[in-house]
């Protein structure tokens, strides 16, 4: 969680009342963030004090000390939430079709007669800061510009130009820098340095432009020293570029929610027009109309377990910033408004915890769990399942390893001799190149313990139970989870029957009998048959797992087992060879 220090005076101010750090600390609780010091003992003389307060990742209205009071004042009852307005757009912002293919997105803002303090204009850099590390990760899908208006000329071109066309003096510089030598320039900054990354292997750079074609801001690494901001500019022009849409917009909003509190008629925003090229697209941005979801009274009552009216829970969402209203044709059901500040707001889920957040959770009735038996709590069925293979595993003499759900691209699929990978759940944006995807299989995972282990005696006898993910647009999630057992056997020889044999003591234990000729029986079991398309094996040495789970119901296929083709086994970097068998634990069911 994002750790924020806001000045311990001004904040006692906003929020109307001095409080001890036990008090404050207290107050931090009910509300679900937490006071992690109080400098007052340790300040210098001169030095202001300072709380420093724990936020939730996804709360980015609290990164600054504007944001804390309002939502802490809103909790307390002490101030209503704002309302934001739009006056009419002066201007425009056009995204110009070169952004496309690298940074496509855009928005922007102005907000107009600002007074700043020295106080108020340094959490207003430090929120920019705050977002840039979180949200923006690290400025990858997002980066924001703020600048003087008035040293501007609208209206505002979004453009990526050619290097030999760039030139202007960067923020906090006296001579100017080109686009050809920025990247030498900057590289080895401390501070900016480590953004260079992100365009360096760009051919064109981004640059906002004003109707003059000055450069405010080269994104996602500086400003222009010609549209600066300082403590005393009236009127704050700020610009996003993102290679999302959604987080762009999340950002614009926060920015001018936070600070519109500083308008000369506050919390009004000036809207730019973004006209899209690339899409033929015209919006008015920032959007201040509130989202609308449905909340169940009943699931509400049943997570709290309380018995809350329609009413009770309305003006428990209101301390939470939510205004909430009696859905018109259905007495169970809530229409929630969702403010621009609470992005986080995705399901009523997040509606719920509001409201026990309001409610206070240490005054929540304590009782104890009902059971849906008179024998207490079980495990899931899948879970005793997977216990059953896992015991069966190692009595039978295997290690069980629990390797990382994440993998690479390549590890999933190319090195498996597998090129469909269709179903695979695949991350937007990976840390690194090794967790680009959720595994489909086990066998990856195994055969990277095995590599780190390869200097151990043989063989290695290694297995896992664990879940895999599947990609299925049909659900409303779009991806489900599947319980899988695998075991894999590294030794000087392939080792086939060892694998094999395991697979007939788990089958044995699950009361599920090997069929000699399934053919002519109906009878529930399993067999194998040869599977010559799975690549993954050895040629004449893989088979599929066939199941009839019970008698008189058609077959299914449930798995597979074989001789790792040595390809895969290089890929991996075993010198050994290896028998694999993979499964779905969830047949069993």
């Amino acid at each position: 969680m994002p750790t924020i220090a806001v000045d311990k005076q001004d904040l006692f101010e906003l929020l109307g009342q001095t409080y001890t750090s036990e008090e404050f600390d207290e107050l931090c609780f009910e509300f679900g963030i937490e006071l992690d010091e109080d400098t007052t003992d340790s300040v210098q003389p001169g030095e202001r004090p300072q709380l420093k307060i724990e936020i939730p990742a996804n709360r980015y209205d609290m990164l600054c000390i504007e944001g804390i009071a309002q939502s802490l004042n809103e909790f307390l009852s002490r101030k209503a939430t704002p309302a934001y307005k739009l006056v009419a757009p002066t201007t425009s912002l056009t995204v110009d079709a070169s952004t496309a293919p690298l940074r496509p997105y855009a928005a922007a803002a102005i907000l107009r007669n600002v007074t700043f303090t020295e106080r108020s204009y340094q959490s207003f850099i430090s929120l920019q800061d705050k977002l840039h590390t979180n949200l923006c990760r690290n400025r990858t899908l997002v980066a924001m510009g703020t600048h003087n208006l008035d040293a501007l000329a609208p209206p505002f071109t979004y453009e990526f130009l050619a290097k030999k066309d760039i030139e202007f003096v960067p923020l906090n510089q006296t001579t100017a820098v080109t686009g050809e030598n920025f990247i030498d320039f900057y590289s080895k900054d401390k501070n900016l340095g480590k953004y260079v990354h992100i365009i360096e292997d760009f051919e064109k750079f981004p640059v906002i432009l004003d109707s003059t074609r000055k450069v405010a801001s080269l994104p996602p690494i500086i400003n222009s020293e010609a549209s600066k901001i300082s403590v005393n500019t009236k009127n704050v022009f700020i610009e996003v570029t993102a290679t999302d849409r959604t987080k762009a917009e999340i950002v614009i909003n926060q920015l001018v929610a936070m600070f519109s509190h500083y308008t000369a008629e506050p919390f009004t925003i000036e809207p730019v027009e973004i006209i899209s090229k690339h899409n033929d697209e015209s919006r008015i941005v920032p959007n201040l109309s509130s989202r609308v979801m449905t909340a169940e009274i009943d699931y509400i009552n049943s997570c709290l377990g309380l018995k809350l009216s329609a009413d009770e829970i309305i003006q428990l969402l209101v301390k939470m910033s939510l205004v909430a209203t009696q859905h018109p044709t259905d007495s169970n059901l809530l229409n929630v408004e969702i403010p621009l500040t609470r992005p986080d707001v995705l399901h009523q889920a997040d509606i719920m915890e509001d409201a026990a957040i309001a409610y206070g959770y240490n005054n929540l009735p304590k009782a104890s769990i009902k059971a849906g038996n008179s024998k207490g709590a079980s495990p899931l069925p899948i879970n005793k399942i997977s216990d059953i293979l896992r015991i069966a595993s190692a009595q039978s003499g295997w290690l069980e390893v629990m390797p990382l759900t994440l993998c690479s691209h390549d590890e999933n699929f190319k090195f498996l001799n597998n090129s469909d990978d269709s179903k695979a759940v695949k991350l937007a944006n990976p840390k690194t190149s090794e967790y680009q995807v959720v595994r489909t299989s086990l066998i990856p995972g195994i055969l990277k313990t095995i590599r780190e282990n390869r200097k151990h005696s043989l063989p290695i006898k290694v297995f896992e139970a664990g879940d895999v993910v599947y990609k299925d647009e049909t659900l409303e999630r779009r991806a489900f989870n599947e319980r899988h057992w695998a075991a894999i056997y590294a030794g000087k020889t392939s080792g086939f029957e060892y694998a094999q044999g395991l697979l007939g003591k788990i089958m044995q234990t699950l009361r599920s009998p090997w069929l000699q000729d399934p053919a002519s029986s109906s009878e529930k079991g399993y067999w194998i048959e040869e599977d010559p398309a799975n690549k993954m094996y050895f040629p004449g040495r893989g088979a599929k797992v066939f199941y009839r789970h019970k008698k008189g119901q058609d077959a299914q296929v449930v798995g597979s087992i074989g001789v790792l083709h040595p390809t895969v086994l290089t890929s991996f970097e075993i010198p050994y060879a290896a028998s694999a068998v993979e499964i779905n634990a969830e047949i069993f069911l």
